[in-house]
């Protein structure tokens, strides 16, 4: 064997070996990083896990789901997007847990619209196939559940796009497609049929005081004629 040929068996080594090392580093670093530990590390994340803890979503299926089954897509074949949220959107956040100050509650709130928004936006990004990890083929009862879930055959809707809310503290509904479209943050419109019923409610209330009313004076005017048929005897 010539000086050449032990030369490149050696680099080869060399590179099949660092080549592991690397795959090593990497995977090791990307689970480390998905940790429910790791990720409440910073004191304001603790308080979306205690939102999540009590939650419908903890527990309901058997198992209580951390970060990252929500936050970081999983498996091999996503495993792209998993670096590339622990890359772009970690080192952002990590900047702004830097610059920001969450002590509290109240002022982890005034940023929870747009924390709730980005998450959002990536679930969308995704095709909530964070989601769908768990929720498989969902067929839900009602009419008007199925023509929305045909929506992501026919109009490319996702979970996303309709269900939020659902495992932290509420925060107004975002539309998506507009956010995408505009470039911003655009909320959804408040449904005019909540209005309506709250009107309703209100006149039914309204109703039931004036019957009470008109039942006090009835009462009042009995006992009125009773005390003067009492007198005149």
């Amino acid at each position: 064997m010539t000086r050449l040929q032990k030369g490149s068996i050696g680099t080869l080594l060399t590179g099949a070996l660092l080549g592991i090392v690397l795959v090593a580093v990497v995977f090791g670093g990307e689970a480390a990083l998905s940790t429910e530990e790791f990720c409440t590390s910073c004191h304001s994340m603790t308080y979306p896990q205690a939102e999540l803890k009590q939650s419908t979503h903890y527990g309901a299926l058997g198992v209580n789901p951390g970060c990252k089954d929500c936050h970081i897509p999983q498996g091999i074949e996503n495993f792209h997007l998993a670096v590339a949220t622990h890359a772009i959107d970690g080192a952002r956040e990590l900047y702004l847990e830097l610059v920001n100050d969450y002590s509290t509650l109240e002022k982890f709130n005034e940023r929870r619209l747009e924390m709730a928004h980005d998450a959002r936006m990536n679930l969308k990004k995704w095709d909530s196939i964070t989601c769908r990890t768990c929720h498989k083929k969902p067929a839900p009862p009602g009419e008007s559940a199925q023509a929305e879930h045909k929506k992501m055959e026919t109009e490319g809707a996702t979970c996303i796009d309709c269900h939020q809310n659902l495992v932290h503290e509420e925060v107004p509904m975002t539309d998506l497609n507009a956010s995408i479209a505009q470039g911003k943050l655009v909320l959804k419109p408040e449904d005019d049929g909540d209005d309506e019923e709250a009107d309703e409610d209100e006149d039914e209330e309204t109703e039931e005081a004036d019957d009470s009313s008109d039942s006090e004076s009835a009462s009042s005017s009995d006992n009125s004629d009773d005390e003067d048929d009492n007198n005149d005897e």
